[in-house]
Formats: C-alpha cells, sequence, structure tokens
C-alpha cells in the first residue's frame, strides 16, 4: 500500500463499526490526508458515502473485489 495512505482494516465489522472506525482514525489527519477503509459489510456501500458527505469529506473512489469493499476518502 502506498505510504501516504492511511490504510484501516474494518473487515469482519458490522454496521455502524466501519464508519466509527473511519470517523475515530480521521479525527486527528490534515485536510487532504487519504484513507484506505476495507470493509465486508454491504451496509457500507450506503453508510460511507452518507458519511462522507454529511463530514464534508470527498469519496474519492469505491470498488469491490477479493470480498471486500474498498473506500479512498480524502479528508476536507
Amino acid at each position: 500500500m502506498n505510504d501516504d495512505i492511511l490504510e484501516i482494516d474494518a473487515l469482519g465489522l458490522l454496521c455502524p463499526l466501519p464508519v466509527l472506525r473511519l470517523r475515530k482514525r480521521m479525527q486527528p489527519l490534515a485536510k487532504g490526508a487519504r484513507v484506505l477503509l476495507l470493509a465486508d459489510d454491504p451496509a457500507a456501500i450506503v453508510d460511507v458515502p452518507h458519511f462522507c458527505h454529511e463530514n464534508g469529506h470527498e469519496l474519492a473512489s469505491s470498488s469491490e473485489g477479493d470480498g471486500a469493499l474498498r473506500f479512498e476518502v480524502i479528508k476536507g
């Protein structure tokens, strides 16, 4: 993984834990910091974009593969 992206492993966690972990880990980061969230809870497909929209973060990309959802978030 790229050194300038913080990776957060939320695999195996159910709603709302992936977003809560994302929020907690993003709080101390500077604006513009990049975070990669890995999750396998289907609710994350809705929860992560909603979290980004509500908190002024940018959802740079989202993808699914190998049983995991990947969300790249840029702190706003």
